[in-house]
């Protein structure tokens, strides 16, 4: 089952505790970090440029830094080729963004993005992940088009018409797990416990949604179907970028919800 991007916990943990940091209350970053590193070895953190601290080890020092600058909040972008909404700028921060296909971009305090650049270890059975933090200054906060009412409105539309979209596509004839993968996405359990106490419930229901499209997208990328013609694997793919970006925007939206009222 994937996890949610590591962008999206750092932004939904580790944002509330700056805030509650900035209004010198109990900062809870180490519970961020913990949340956030999950099974992956200590992140580490690297700085890009000029910027207002100049070293850092690892992750909870760098939100020790920016609690430090008063930031008071973490805001979510993921960017896809031909949707780069949210992208804060200069260039060379926004490619590395959307190469990575996710960043978290500061509010208040200086403006920075942090971008996870993910190195995988080990076999295919047993995998492990070295994760690094690069630091940029950045353009500001980016636009934020993300509406939470309007993404699950949106986002249920989809999963109404997902059930026809995939029998269109083929499931059946994908590698023999694909379709019990897909159904265990569906009902299975979803990503609640990765996420943290006090979540507003609908980000919560948004974000659950949003991770098993999100899912579904990604297992159904991993094969090409059966036998099609050309316009038949086009067609599939321009419906799979469909959900993608359904997913994508939502997910923003749910972990964003959170942080609109200190921007």
């Amino acid at each position: 089952m994937p996890r949610l991007p590591r962008s999206a916990l750092l932004a939904a943990w580790a944002g509330p505790a700056l805030e509650r940091s900035a209004r010198l209350e109990a900062a809870g970053l180490e519970s961020a970090v913990r949340a956030v590193q999950g099974d992956d070895e200590p992140h580490t953190v690297e700085l890009v440029g000029d910027l207002p601290f100049a070293t850092c080890g690892g992750l909870l020092e760098l939100l020790n830094e920016l609690a430090r600058l008063r930031v008071c909040g973490l805001r979510l972008v993921l960017p896809a080729p031909g949707d780069p909404v949210g992208l804060p700028g200069p260039a060379h921060v926004n490619a590395e963004a959307m190469d990575a296909g996710e960043c978290v971009l500061t509010v208040g305090g200086p403006p920075l993005a942090l971008v996870p650049d993910v190195e995988e270890f080990g076999s295919a059975y047993e995998t492990g992940h070295l994760v690094t933090w690069r630091v940029h200054a950045s353009g500001g906060a980016g636009a934020d088009c993300s509406d939470l009412a309007e993404a699950e409105h949106t986002l249920r539309a989809a999963l109404l018409q997902a059930n026809a979209t995939l029998e269109d596509l083929d499931v059946a004839s994908w590698r023999p797990d694909a379709a019990e993968q897909i159904q265990a996405l569906r009902s299975g359990h979803g990503p609640a416990a990765e996420l943290p106490p006090g979540l507003a419930p609908r980000s919560v229901r948004v974000l659950d949604l949003a991770w098993r499209v999100r899912g579904i997208v990604e297992l159904a990328s991993a094969d090409d179907g059966a036998a099609l013609s050309g316009w038949q694997a086009q067609r599939r793919a321009q419906a799979l970028r469909d959900l993608d970006h359904v997913g994508r925007r939502a997910l923003v939206a749910a972990v964003n919800a959170q942080c609109r009222t200190q921007s």
